[in-house]
C-alpha cells in the first residue's frame, strides 16, 4: 500500500485537524462538519494529482488552449454516518463522481471488548474498470474497511481503489495493507500512536459520527 501521510508536513490542513480535535470548538457540530469537508477536500485535491489525464483543447471566445484533464471515472464510497462530510468534501471537487454509500456498524456481543463489524446497508453503482474511492474518517483497527471491501465484491473489480481518512492508528494502517491489493493508495491527514482495548483512538478526537450530527442510542 502507498500511504500518503500530510500530519508530518507544515500545512494549514494542521489547523482543520487541530481544531476537530479541541473539545471547545467540537461542541459546534456545524464547524466540526465543515472541518472534516475541508479536510476532504484538501485530501481529493492532493488525490487528483495521481490520477489519469488526457490533454484537450478547450475553446474560448478568442483562441484555443491545451488543458490537461482528468479521465478517470470516479465511485465515490463513504461509510454511514460519520463518513458524510468527508464525502461531501471530495464531492465538492469530484463533481462529476458517481456514489456510494455504505453502512457499518460495531456490534459488541458480550461484555468485553472484542466486537464485529456488521454491514447492513450497501448501494452502489458498478465499480467495473472505475477508481473506487472509499472514505472513512476514524481508521482506527481498519475493520470496517475490510468488511467493506468483502461487501463491495458483488459490485465488480475496481481498476484503482484509493482510501481517503482523517485520522488513523498505526494498527489500523497495518491490518489495512494486509487487506488491499498493494497498489491501493492511502491519504490520511494525521496518525495517531495507540488505541485503546476497545479499539478507539488515542487521542483521536471521539466519536465522528456522534460530534457531526448528534449522539445515538
Amino acid at each position: 500500500m502507498i500511504i500518503h501521510r500530510f500530519d508530518t508536513q507544515s500545512s494549514l490542513l494542521n489547523t482543520f485537524i487541530s481544531e476537530i480535535r479541541n473539545p471547545q470548538i467540537q461542541k459546534d457540530s456545524m464547524r466540526f462538519r465543515r472541518n472534516i469537508e475541508r479536510i476532504g477536500e484538501v485530501l481529493a485535491y492532493e488525490m487528483s494529482k495521481t490520477l489519469d489525464y488526457k490533454e484537450e483543447v478547450i475553446t474560448t471566445p478568442f483562441g484555443a488552449k491545451k488543458t490537461s484533464l482528468p479521465q478517470n471515472k470516479l465511485v465515490l464510497c463513504s461509510v454511514l454516518r460519520a463518513g458524510l462530510p468527508l464525502h461531501q468534501g471530495l464531492l465538492n471537487y469530484f463533481d462529476s463522481a458517481e456514489n456510494a454509500f455504505i453502512s457499518a456498524y460495531r456490534h459488541h456481543p458480550g461484555e468485553g471488548d472484542d466486537f464485529e463489524v456488521i454491514v447492513k446497508y450497501f448501494a452502489a453503482p458498478s465499480l467495473d474498470g472505475k477508481t473506487l474511492v472509499l472514505t472513512d474518517p476514524m481508521l482506527a483497527t481498519g475493520k470496517t474497511l475490510e468488511n467493506v471491501l468483502e461487501a463491495l465484491k458483488n459490485h465488480g473489480t475496481p481498476k484503482k481503489i484509493h482510501i481517503i481518512s482523517v485520522i488513523g492508528s498505526k494498527d489500523g494502517l497495518a491490518h489495512v495493507e494486509t487487506v488491499f491489493p498493494k497498489e491501493t493508495q492511502l491519504w490520511i491527514a494525521a496518525v495517531d500512536d495507540k488505541l485503546t482495548s476497545k479499539g478507539y483512538i488515542i487521542p483521536g478526537l471521539g466519536d465522528a459520527g456522534d460530534l457531526s450530527y448528534g449522539q445515538k442510542l
